[in-house]
């Protein structure tokens, strides 16, 4: 007998993942694992679209609410941490569903991807020798050791010439090895991405951001600025937060602020749409239909994916 599935719900910001997969989870009997980036932030929940508790219909989450605002988020830990929340619901004989609009997270959990360590002394060792020898030259060095990287990187991009240069150094392997190959790392994996005309979406982005400033969100930022917010370096750049915090400080009036986040908002929809939609395994549907269609629809492709 084939094993469950692994179910991905993928697709951009304000296109319904959320309720999808709660539906999904529900008539597969399934348990759910976050991949959206700042919703496993404690307390970044109205900003996030968390879906509160009372919504989740008993369904268990995975990943959600286990970093403090001050921490940084860190995509090859989450890596560890969802294959672990995915072997466990498959060991409770539960359908593990993924759903989140973060590109590289979903690929972390997905796919045949490997990150390689970091170390900040040798980083900084190698950017102070890129400062003081040029870029070009430190790219003429990465030629010399690494050539098919250097191959894929510009002259001109110091960040990521160091990047290759200290992989190289800390694993003697080359930063080409570690760039991720569209390959499932369960071979059950189906993945159904969610899709939405730009005026519609452009209307929920609207509307969603108007919904969070009802729902307090400025309440929500100032108790969060409480437990650190200012120091947390990928919490307080999220879309949404960051105006907030320049609202209570005044730099910005609430207006602006509104203004402020649909756009960054469409502007992260467009990144998300490209991000996914290069990606040739997405099975997509039609975000606008009824909720019980959009199940069945989402089910219909889940049936033809594990028939193929």
């Amino acid at each position: 007998m084939d094993p469950a599935p692994l179910v991905a719900v993928v697709g951009a910001t304000a296109t319904g993942k959320s309720d999808l997969a709660i539906a999904l989870a529900q008539h597969l009997g399934g348990e759910i694992v976050n991949a959206d980036a700042l919703q496993l932030y404690r307390g970044m929940d109205i900003g996030t679209a968390k879906v509160p508790p009372r919504e989740r219909l008993g369904i268990p989450h995975h990943q959600l609410d286990v970093l403090a605002v001050t921490e940084e988020a860190s995509v090859a830990a989450y890596q560890r941490e969802a294959r672990a929340a995915i072997a466990g619901i498959r060991e409770r004989g539960r359908v593990p569903i993924l759903v989140g609009g973060s590109g590289l997270y979903v690929r972390a959990a997905l796919d045949d991807i490997e990150f390689p360590p970091t170390d900040p002394a040798v980083r900084g060792r190698i950017e102070q020798r890129g400062h003081r020898i040029g870029t070009r030259a430190l790219h003429a060095e990465l030629a010399r050791i690494d050539p098919d990287s250097a191959g894929i990187i510009g002259e001109g991009d110091l960040r990521r010439i160091v990047r290759a240069l200290e992989v190289g150094e800390l694993t003697g392997r080359p930063y080409t090895a570690f760039l991720p190959r569209p390959v499932h790392h369960d071979p059950s994996t189906v993945q159904i991405g969610l899709r939405l005309e730009r005026a519609g979406l452009h209307e929920r982005i609207s509307l969603r951001v108007h919904r969070m400033v009802e729902q307090g969100l400025l309440a929500e930022v100032r108790g969060l600025r409480e437990q650190g917010l200012d120091q947390g370096r990928t919490a307080r750049r999220a879309i949404g937060y960051e105006q907030a915090l320049a609202v209570l400080d005044g730099t910005m009036d609430c207006g602006a602020a509104i203004e402020s986040t649909v756009v960054g908002t469409r502007r992260l929809v467009r990144k998300q749409d490209t991000w996914f939609r290069r990606d040739p395994r997405v099975r997509w549907i039609d975000a606008s239909q009824p909720a019980s269609q959009l199940r069945e629809a989402a089910l219909d492709q889940i049936a033809l994916a594990r028939a193929n």
